[in-house]
């Protein structure tokens, strides 16, 4: 039965999302992993409103590390968080200039030691970056993946595991973005799109 809804979902969401994207906006490496950074507890949107601003008047490593930390806070005050995710954009730019020739690193290991990167940012980063087939849990995926019984935790790393194990290595990126695209659009966490929707007979909240 597992084998059948991995199939439905899998085609479902190919259907929905044949080329999904990343909808934060940038130009350079290191500009999507600041706004990969900066999207924790907050809107795709919203982040693509302040980097807008902020990578246009800084818009190389050298002016992100010597900017006034004040005016970096001013810009990306909308998104939340904003004084402690200030400190983290002048730190970073500091570390990729320092410690990697300028460029964003491609391991796991080397993107955590970043202040504000976790393991979810990490995986964006890889797989959007990088093309290294990386499967992150955001709270999309995790609320679309629990409501289909794929998995049962609200662990990002528990789901990761798991969402590894059910589908086929070179999918996981594209399956990460369709994830995050379904839940953004459709399996809402208010409102959900239940009565247009082909996966309704196998989802938690079509049984409550």
């Amino acid at each position: 039965m597992m084998k059948k809804n991995i199939l439905l979902i899998e085609k479902y969401l190919e259907e929905l999302f044949p080329n999904p994207k990343c909808e934060l906006e940038y130009k350079k490496d290191y500009e999507l992993l600041i706004a990969v950074m900066l999207s924790a507890q907050t809107t795709d949107k919203g982040v693509n409103k302040v980097t807008k601003v902020l990578f246009s008047k800084y818009d190389s490593l050298e002016k992100l590390k010597n900017a006034n930390i004040e005016d970096i806070k001013e810009i990306i005050r909308p998104i939340g968080n904003y004084n402690k995710k200030a400190k983290n954009i002048i730190i970073i730019a500091s570390l990729l200039l320092n410690d990697f020739n300028g460029s964003v690193p491609k391991t796991h290991d080397e993107l955590e030691t970043l202040p504000g990167v976790g393991r979810k940012t990490a995986n964006v980063v890889l797989g959007e970056l990088f093309d290294i087939p990386s499967f992150a849990v955001d709270t999309h995926v995790a609320r679309v993946t629990n409501r289909l019984n794929l998995v049962n935790s609200d662990d990002p790393l528990i789901i990761e595991e798991k969402l590894k194990k059910y589908f086929p290595k070179e999918n996981w990126t594209n399956l990460h973005k369709q994830f995050v695209l379904f839940g953004r659009y459709h399996c809402k966490a208010i409102k959900p799109n239940c009565h247009s929707c082909k996966l309704r007979n196998i989802c938690k909240k079509d049984q409550i």
